[in-house]
């Protein structure tokens, strides 16, 4: 046999690496908060003598939130936070981020009152973000990125406002007072974030809040108009970055000043992408909004609450999720709802807290308005919050919070 009819020596076959599996980041859970008495728009709407449909039909609100004099971002927040502590544990929580644009400090992060009422371990970064209702988005894309460098670690993103505006102005009555709480973990059990986002940036004066006022400055209709703006400017990124098909969207949520504003945008979105407007397709996600009124950061995570409680049919479907902060910050992201979301939910909980609310009177309502700026002079607050955290006051210039021993 000659050399060139030697059979071929066999090479044995190169070993493939192990092909690893996506990282899937998500929410794990979420909790809601909100304040201890409540305005309903009927009572507003007769004392100022017009027709409630300019508020439940025209903004599409009900009522609103209005914390308690022993209440705040704070309170609220680690009232949202104890909820999923409780559940879950503190194992893995290295960072806490709290979002908000009513700080009660411009030096120390309200996370850090969290961290010391909650009593979490020491080994734990705190930090505080600010842009306007935006920030609550930012917190859950600094967690994703955290996790995703650490699997092993939980990230606790805490969301909390209380929307103040002047009496007697078109505002007042889109005012409210909410916080959320939200786990953000590898292998979620509520829902896995997509990693393409659409964003969109632009310098506009459609609201702000001037470091020597309590209350917000708006301008209505530019507010709405970059809005919409934002919305359809952050779904064209989406689409660059590779996004998925209008199609291909189960549900959306809103970040909901007032509802209307959400269906107005969604509305000229439809129009830009060529689909039908079925505005009864946003209706589940306004559910709880519609009674807290706004809550800035924490908004858009309310209506997260309210549809995964309050829809049985999205488990494996695709829903989006849209937030929006004067000024102004667009962002829209996606995401997969776990098939087993229904069992991890807490159906009932935040209508049992909303329900709960004490009523106020609209001349009440004004009086805990009048009385409600951020101070450092000192002041004892009364006991009146049925929640687990209240604001005891500021002494010596510093504030100082307790547990109530109330869950």
């Amino acid at each position: 046999m000659t050399a060139q009819q030697q059979p071929a020596q066999q090479q044995p076959a190169q070993q493939q690496p192990a092909q690893q599996q996506p990282l899937s980041v998500g929410i794990h859970d979420i909790a809601i908060a909100t304040g201890h008495h409540v305005l309903e728009l009927d009572d507003l709407a007769e004392r100022l003598g017009v027709d409630p449909a300019k508020y439940h039909v025209g903004i599409g609100q009900d009522a609103f939130s209005v914390p308690a004099p022993d209440e705040d971002i704070v309170t609220m927040g680690a009232a949202a936070a104890k909820e999923v502590i409780d559940r879950h544990g503190v194992e893995g929580i290295r960072t806490v981020l709290f979002a908000t644009e009513s700080g009660v400090d411009q030096s120390k992060a309200a996370g850090v009152y969290v961290h010391g009422l909650l009593g979490l371990p020491q080994n734990v970064r705190v930090v505080e973000l600010k842009q306007a209702c935006y920030g609550g988005t930012a917190a859950v894309q600094l967690a994703l990125g955290i996790i995703a460098r650490a699997p092993h670690e939980r990230v606790l993103v805490i969301a909390a406002d209380v929307a103040r505006y002047d009496v007697d102005t078109a505002a007042e009555p889109t005012q409210g007072a909410g916080a959320a709480a939200i786990l953000v973990s590898a292998d979620p059990d509520l829902v896995e974030i997509e990693p393409a986002a659409g964003v969109f940036t632009a310098d506009v004066d459609d609201f702000w809040r001037p470091n020597d006022r309590s209350t917000a400055l708006v301008d209505g209709r530019l507010s709405v108009s970059a809005y919409v703006d934002a919305f359809v400017g952050a779904w064209d990124d989406l689409a660059a970055q590779g996004g998925p098909a209008y199609e291909d969207i189960v549900r959306f949520v809103h970040h909901q000043p007032f509802t209307k504003m959400a269906l107005k945008a969604h509305r000229k979105l439809t129009q830009h992408v060529g689909v039908p407007f079925d505005e009864s397709e946003l209706a589940t996600g306004f559910t709880y909004n519609r009674q807290t009124g706004n809550t800035y950061t924490a908004s858009l995570w309310i209506g997260l609450a309210a549809l995964l409680d309050l829809d049985d049919d999205l488990g494996g479907e695709r829903i989006a999720l849209f937030s929006y902060g004067s000024g102004s910050v667009g962002e829209l992201v996606t995401g997969i709802v776990r098939p087993d979301y229904r069992d991890h939910r807490r159906q009932g909980r935040v209508g049992a807290l909303l329900a709960a609310r004490v009523p106020l009177s609209v001349d009440a309502y004004r009086e805990l308005h009048a009385s409600g700026a951020a101070t450092s002079v000192d002041v004892e607050r009364p006991r009146v919050t049925a929640a687990p955290y209240r604001f005891v006051g500021v002494r010596g210039g510093a504030r100082h919070y307790e547990a109530t021993g109330q869950d």
